[in-house]
């Protein structure tokens, strides 16, 4: 995988993760605002316009992310054979948390391996 890709996917993998943020201090702010007296209103806040189509995409990203990282997984000689099924499962049910860990393990040390000279370089495969 490119350098590119690979910043672009971490971008991807972050993504949930800071939306999890963004979403608690949008409900905590709800809340305040709910507590400080504001009248009923009409129509549901502009708040909430925003949070749904948030909401779908960034489950349509973890969905995606899923796909991305199980094939990894499965074409990739980085990971040993005897893990790659825990890795599946740890992906698969620990999603946000396991994703930027196996992304750095997997994907991003690749690109910044040092040489004995010093320089760092992508890692050219031997197959290739």
């Amino acid at each position: 995988m490119s350098k590119g890709k690979a910043v672009t996917l971490a971008v991807f993998t972050v993504w949930p993760f800071l939306y999890m943020i963004l979403f608690m201090c949008m409900i905590f702010g709800m809340m305040i605002s709910d507590f400080s007296g504001g009248g009923p209103s009409s129509g549901p806040p502009t708040i909430i316009m925003i949070i749904f189509p948030l909401h779908f995409l960034t489950m349509l990203d973890i969905f995606a992310l899923l796909v991305i990282y199980i094939v990894h997984l499965f074409k990739t000689d980085k990971v040993p054979q005897d893990k790659k099924a825990l890795w599946a499962v740890v992906l698969s049910l620990g999603n946000m948390v396991a994703m930027p860990i196996y992304w750095y393990l997997y994907i991003w040390r690749e690109h910044t391996r040092v040489t004995p000279g010093g320089a760092a370089h992508p890692q050219r495969r031997a197959a290739e």
